[in-house]
């Protein structure tokens, strides 16, 4: 984009108050549509691991005009919900104030079954955690959250004239997306305020790749967060959040394990902490950070962390010995509910041995950069060990490489048999046989690019998460290796057709059905690493 954004200019169209709530950078409040009653809006709280029906501050909240009459909501703008000339907007990261030409009255709702109504009479209103009352300089109020929209905007990445809409908006999500976690010290860009209020080790990966280009150094507190709490051994956690890491299975809220228990899991309640991390695509990530980060302190750190975590996965998730590490569990792979974890764990799957090839070889680039000649031949040579090893996964006859769960092959043939493209090592005829997958309507040349699940695969469904559906973080991982394996046509055409489905499906949903191309039904709207990848795949196109 040639210009600064205003506040409304682009992403108005998009703030539904449903899929798209309103509310603030650094902030945990979310105002919604009532689902019950459209004349109304309700308040939550975004909190870890609770949901928003249990972090209510206001049930309904409605704006009269001066016979009692509901105002309908006219316009909504990132910095204000307008009702004709009343309107609503933040008063600070905690607090909302309403305000306007009278005569209205504010009617609140409570959670306690207090109804409050305050009139214009009483000046502004504020709305906060500990209630809601009278008071306040409302016109402050609109212009300083203006400036914090206007000021986020400003920073929006330059793109293709057609790609400009869903950039801004796709822009927005990422600032809608942050929160403060307290004690950290740092802002994390949590993959969504609609139930995922943490950092997650992978999102972050993929959420620092776009913000690179408008807010780098927003991007590299991703990765501090994501680098900043390792095991003694060097483990990287899953999650950070308010109240610590999730790094075992005994560090799993409740809630997730009785989904897990719901599910028939045999890991719900292990007989052994089992640890818990994300896929090993740190070197990716900070590599994606050079040339937009001028911190070489931060760079030693990082690649450090980098370092002793990508040991970690050999000497301590190696589960069986044979020099490939496998998942422990589920949640470690990010695929959580890919029919690849149907089989017996701990599970071997040619999408983990890609990423260990990968992060290898750029550990090997690094310490040749630094002169360290030892630690470049020793990541070298594992990235070699680990290469042959992921060609033995290659199953000739099904024509693709095969996971395995506790040693036996899994009967499932899914994405994760295309991201070994990733290494960009693989001898051409298991390329040809990537490429041949990929224009197969039986396994993967849907409608909409790319399923996760090859459509013959009895497990595949359009709509039920990583068993069909199309994700932005596989396409763009799947366009990289296309690019990397010689095949910079194919990527680009893949980059494209993501780029597509995302404006066609309305926005930078958590993952689509690749048939329609619209958001499943389950998947999370506002999604952060879908509004990231959008971003980093239109500057890449636009360049």
């Amino acid at each position: 984009m040639s210009e600064v954004l205003s506040a409304g200019e682009w992403v108005s169209p998009f703030l539904d108050l449903v899929s798209a709530p309103f509310t603030l950078p650094g902030s945990r409040i979310l105002v919604f549509r009532d689902r019950e009653a459209p004349d109304a809006l309700t308040v939550r709280l975004a909190e870890y691991e609770r949901d928003l029906d249990d972090c209510v501050l206001v049930r309904t909240l409605r704006v009269l005009d001066g016979e009692g009459r509901a105002l309908p909501v006219s316009s909504v703008r990132p910095d204000r919900i307008e009702f004709g000339d009343v309107t609503l907007t933040f008063d600070g990261p905690s607090a909302l104030s309403v305000g306007g030409v009278g005569p209205w009255t504010l009617e609140a709702d409570l959670p306690s079954g207090d109804v409050l109504r305050l009139s214009s009479v009483d000046g502004a209103v504020r709305i906060a955690a500990d209630g809601v009352s009278g008071g306040g300089a409302h016109d402050d109020a609109l212009a300083a959250t203006a400036r914090i929209w206007d000021d986020w905007f400003a920073r929006t990445p330059a793109v293709r004239a057609d790609l400009a809409d869903m950039t801004a908006f796709c822009w927005w999500v990422l600032g809608a997306n942050i929160v403060s976690l307290p004690g950290r010290g740092a802002r994390a860009v949590v993959p969504s305020k609609i139930g995922y209020v943490g950092l997650w080790q992978w999102d972050a990966y993929f959420i620092a790749s776009g913000l690179r280009h408008g807010d780098p150094d927003l991007a590299r507190e991703q990765l501090e967060l994501a680098f900043g709490f390792p095991g003694a051994d060097g483990q990287l956690p899953d999650v950070v959040h308010d109240e610590g890491i999730l790094a075992s299975s005994d560090d799993l809220p409740p809630g997730d394990r009785e989904n897990l228990r719901r599910a028939g899991s045999a890991i719900a309640d292990p007989t052994a902490p089992i640890p818990l991390t994300k896929p090993p695509l740190a070197a990716w990530a900070l590599r994606r950070l050079e040339g937009y980060v001028d911190d070489p302190a931060f760079f030693d750190s990082a690649w450090e962390a980098v370092a002793r975590s990508q040991d970690w996965w050999f000497e301590r998730s190696d589960l069986d010995g044979d020099g490939m590490p496998e998942y422990g569990h589920p949640y470690s792979s990010g695929l959580d509910d890919s029919p690849v974890f149907d089989a017996e764990l701990p599970v071997a799957s040619p999408d983990l041995a890609a990423y260990l090839i990968l992060q290898d070889d750029l550990l090997a680039a690094r310490a040749h950069a630094v002169g360290d000649t030892a630690a470049a031949a020793r990541h070298t040579s594992r990235a070699s060990r680990t290469l042959a090893l992921l060609e033995a996964m290659w199953d000739e006859e099904a024509g693709y490489f095969r996971s395995s769960g506790d040693g036996s092959p899994v009967d499932a043939e899914t994405a994760v048999s295309l991201l070994p493209l990733l290494t960009g090592r693989l001898p051409g005829r298991y390329v040809a046989g990537i490429l041949a997958a990929l224009d197969d309507p039986d396994r993967f040349a849907t409608t909409w690019s790319v399923p996760t699940v090859a459509r013959h695969e009895p497990s595949y469904s359009d709509e039920r998460m990583w068993r069909g559906p199309v994700w932005v973080n596989v396409n763009a991982l799947l366009a990289e290796g296309l690019a990397v394996s010689g095949h910079a046509d194919r990527s680009r055409a893949l980059v494209e057709e993501t780029l597509r489905l995302v404006m066609h499906g309305g926005g930078p949903h958590e993952y689509f059905n690749p048939s329609t191309g619209a958001k499943a039904p389950r998947a999370t709207t506002a999604f952060g690493w879908s509004a990231a990848l959008f971003v980093d795949l239109a500057v890449q196109v636009s360049a």
